[in-house]
């Protein structure tokens, strides 16, 4: 932000690429996924990881051959997941009284 954005109260914003504008729709729907039964709060929690898998570096003779970055970079939806799975993790904690703690490793 330049100082003369910051004065006049603007601020540059990139302007959505046609992928985002493709996808929003999609995002919006994962967005909307309302969280009100146990079973389905359970599978949300089970099915979304906790953490970014399948990051690793492939070593070969201790030299590092490449890596491969978490799988959640790659996901164009990624943040959508992860809210989805919050959701159904509160849901569980705060409206069922569950323990929540086995979805948490």
């Amino acid at each position: 932000m330049t100082l003369a954005s910051s004065l006049s109260g603007k601020t540059s914003r990139k302007s959505p690429t046609l992928f985002d504008v493709l996808l929003q729709p999609t995002r919006n729907w994962i967005d909307s996924i309302k969280i009100k039964d146990q079973q389905f709060a359970r599978s949300v929690c089970k099915l979304i990881p906790a953490q970014c898998p399948f990051e690793r570096d492939i070593k070969l003779f201790g030299r590092t051959l490449f890596h491969i970055p978490p799988m959640c970079k790659l996901n164009p939806f990624y943040e959508q997941f992860v809210a989805l799975r919050f959701r159904a993790l509160c849901y569980l904690a705060d409206e069922c009284g569950e323990d929540v703690s086995i979805y948490c490793c």
